[in-house]
């Protein structure tokens, strides 16, 4: 037989066995094909000495990716920069790093107290093909571990867990923290369609930097400080490891700041939550699950999100049904208002779950924050302890908080004019938003001392201010109770006027009567 016959036969023989198993996938029964891989597999495992363990990117119903896929694709960016051949590149952190990670149809090997382990990144490529401009899937991904059966018991017992510690460590050491917002449920569907968009997050305040008093610092601080660690009390009490703030005050309090300082101080992601987009409870809970642990979830100016304060009280009377004497300016804005808030149909109970309910325990690490400028509007339980577990007081700067700004602004300690400056933020109240927006400067020609005087003027002419609405208060006041004063005064000569009548024949019972006199008169 000549090398050119027996090439033939040999395409020949691979041409049937490839018209063979095709034929064989195409028309033989699942159930066949299944008992069939099986056999087969297992008639391999007699001769074929290796473990393979495998680890995909999404599991069950695709609800949320694999923490462990996660945990194992940091662990191995780690180690396969110097040994694999095809490489992914990746820019983190603010300094614009390049991590270098796995391609896909690529292998490493790893060692483990002297075991050789064999790493590789699989993805299957869906066999439909369709044209289309929103596929549904690009394949689904995959990590496979292999390793001779006779290290079972370490890489079970011990190599899994490793690499998931070490992969969520480098995972914190390179990822870059996001600020995120959620998008509208109709932009959840199509191609690489997401529940939540984000920028990076590059706010740079401080519990340094902020402007609140020292001791209520340091209480939030160590607050936080225990929250971080608290992953094993928190199993041991029963309880979700989250924990709820709720920050209230007037406007210009710094309580998007605190939001900010406390994401800085523990590294965590900001997920804000525009409840106004969300349609309905069910869609609340979607974007519950999506977000990360180590994160922040933050509701601002709940009482205007949604109309979520009147729920348990009875509704007021409409008053000037028909519009008369309203400014027309001001009812066009309430509709509007009205209407943003009818298009969603979250209510109170879905809200109360998704802070403290089942859904809540989803994921751990999670700090839950809600701010408000009206901290009386909003529903008793919506904020009692175990929902809203600290509640943060933002209020007008005092002389601590003023002092952090001047430094912060003007890189000043101390200076003559603080004295009067703080006998001032005693008599008078002003926002640090609006102490700072004085002690900015507006030109190079100012100094720190012009900076002061100009603070000085803007909270003289604020106690001035107030020291007028006070007296016109005041005489307000005084104007109603003179004449609460004057009511009885004017009733009691009413009374005497009435009586007066009654004597005379001209009322009886309170209805006025001709007298008899008179009538006579008037039928002669």
């Amino acid at each position: 037989m000549t090398i050119t016959e027996m090439w033939t036969q040999l395409g020949s023989v691979i041409a049937g066995l490839m018209f063979g198993w095709a034929m064989f996938r195409q028309y033989f029964p699942d159930q066949l094909r299944g008992s069939f891989n099986r056999y087969t597999q297992r008639l391999v495992g007699f001769v074929y000495p290796y473990l393979q363990i495998t680890f995909h990117e999404y599991t069950g119903e695709r609800l949320k990716r694999s923490e462990v896929y996660s945990a194992i694709q940091s662990y191995l960016s780690a180690n396969s920069s110097m040994r694999a051949n095809k490489l992914k590149a990746d820019v983190v952190n603010e300094s614009h790093s390049v991590v270098l990670s796995m391609d896909d149809h690529e292998e490493i090997t790893d060692d483990f107290n002297g075991i050789k382990i064999w790493w590789s990144s699989n993805k299957i490529t869906p066999q439909t093909q369709s044209f289309s401009f929103y596929p549904i899937t690009e394949g689904r991904r995959y990590f496979k571990l292999t390793v001779h059966r006779r290290y079972r018991n370490v890489i079970t017992n011990s190599y899994i867990d490793h690499v998931i510690k070490e992969g969520k460590a480098v995972a914190v050491k390179n990822r870059q923290r996001k600020l995120y917002t959620n998008n509208p449920s109709n932009n959840w569907y199509g191609w690489k369609a997401t529940k939540w968009s984000h920028v990076v997050f590059e706010h740079p305040a401080s519990f340094d930097t902020l402007a609140m008093a020292t001791k209520e610092k340091e209480e939030i601080v160590k607050d936080l400080v225990k929250f971080s660690k608290g992953k094993s009390y928190y199993a041991k009490i029963g309880k979700a490891w989250k924990r709820g703030y709720l920050l209230y005050g007037p406007p210009g309090t710094g309580k998007s700041t605190m939001i900010a300082a406390m994401a800085n101080f523990l590294n965590y992601d900001v997920y804000d939550l525009e409840l106004t987009t969300v349609k309905d409870n069910s869609e609340l809970r979607k974007l519950l699950i999506e977000t990360t642990s180590k994160s922040i979830i933050v509701i601002e100016d709940i009482d205007c999100s949604l109309d979520l304060t009147g729920q348990r009280k009875p509704k007021e009377k409409e008053e000037d049904k028909d519009g008369e004497g309203q400014d027309p300016i001001s009812k066009k804005e309430k509709e509007e208002e009205a209407e943003n808030k009818k298009s969603s149909k979250v209510t109170l109970s879905g809200l109360l779950n998704f802070i403290d309910g089942i859904w809540s325990a989803c994921g751990g690490e999670r700090i839950i924050v809600f701010t408000t400028n009206y901290v009386e509007k909003l529903d008793p339980a919506l904020i009692r302890r175990g929902r809203m577990d600290k509640h943060i007081e933002m209020s007008y700067c005092c002389f601590e908080a003023f002092k952090v700004l001047a430094e912060n602004y003007l890189d000043v300690e101390s200076h003559e004019l603080f004295a009067k400056i703080q006998n001032l933020l005693e008599e008078t109240k002003m926002t640090p938003a609006d102490v700072a927006e004085n002690l900015m400067p507006k030109s190079e020609d100012e100094d720190e001392e012009t900076c002061l005087k100009k603070l000085i003027a803007a909270l003289e002419e604020a106690k001035e201010e107030e020291g007028r609405k006070k007296s016109e208060e005041e005489a307000k006041l005084k104007a109603e109770q003179d004449k609460e004063k004057d009511q009885p005064a004017k009733e009691d000569e009413k009374g005497k006027e009435i009586g007066i009548a009654k004597e005379n024949g001209l009322i009886s019972n309170g209805k006025e009567e001709i007298s008899i006199e008179s009538t006579k008169q008037g039928d002669s």
